[in-house]
């Protein structure tokens, strides 16, 4: 895999993790280090399982399919 293929990922991840955490979060009821912030991690994180396996998935059937 290129590290190309992480570009996209890496526009979403950034400002996700910037606005969410550096703004959003801070100046709402659910600030500080909680089940709400943790879940929002683990929406982020899943969110990059998924587009890693994506890519991996397509990447590995350009290697088997003909043509």
């Amino acid at each position: 895999m290129k590290l190309k293929y992480l570009y996209p990922l890496i526009g979403f991840v950034v400002p996700t993790v910037v606005v969410g955490y550096g703004y959003v979060i801070p100046n709402s009821p659910i600030a500080g280090w909680n089940e709400s912030t943790i879940g929002f991690a683990g929406s982020i994180v899943g969110a990059c399982v998924t587009y890693v396996t994506g890519i991996l998935i397509v990447l590995r059937d350009t290697k088997t399919s003909p043509g």
